[in-house]
């Protein structure tokens, strides 16, 4: 069974997209292919259970365990000395992705308090968005109740659109609430 997003891109995105940018083949239409959630825990140097508790957290949102990220160099004035860990990954792809990216459109960003559309300026000239989330109580997968501390996250959608102009056509057409321009 696939996605809900998935039978849209197919039946809706891929035809708008090739009629608007002049692709002749389906398969030219850029598509998302990996998203990837990182939380960087800076406290985790202190406190261990911070680090657990935010990797329990990025499981229960994505379904898929995250895998701990470690410094690379050491720094002096944050007290963070090479190899410690100071937060956590997941790279979604596939169905995961497909769903999570639902979500994020339909259930998440809704419940942004004063939320008026995320920014058009935040793709990196290659096609790619990344978005910031300031906490990780807008995913309805989080209990209340555990979390002990707010933690926010970055979110990076890498598609193989070659422009930033048809990223945000190919994510508009998926649902991605874009901020209008005043």
């Amino acid at each position: 069974m696939s996605s809900r997003l998935k039978e849209q891109y197919r039946k809706e995105t891929i035809p708008a997209l090739m009629q608007r940018f002049g692709y002749r083949n389906p398969m030219a239409v850029p598509k998302v292919s990996k998203i990837v959630l990182n939380m960087g825990v800076g406290e985790a140097h202190t406190d261990i259970k911070i680090l657990d508790a935010a990797v329990e957290e990025l499981a229960a949102i994505v379904g898929q365990r995250p895998v701990v990220t470690r410094a690379k160099k050491s720094i002096a004035n944050f007290k963070i000395r090479a190899g410690m860990p100071i937060g956590c990954m997941v790279t979604l792809r596939g169905e995961r992705m497909h769903e999570f990216l639902d979500r994020l459109v339909s259930l998440a960003l809704p419940r942004v308090r004063d939320f008026r559309g995320v920014s058009t300026r935040s793709f990196d000239g290659r096609g790619n968005y990344t978005l910031g989330v300031r906490d990780q109580l807008i995913f309805p997968e989080t209990n209340y109740a555990k979390v002990t501390k707010v933690k926010g996250m970055n979110i990076t959608i890498v598609t193989t659109a070659r422009t930033d102009e048809e990223a945000q056509a190919l994510l508009a057409s998926l649902g991605m609430p874009f901020r209008k321009a005043a």
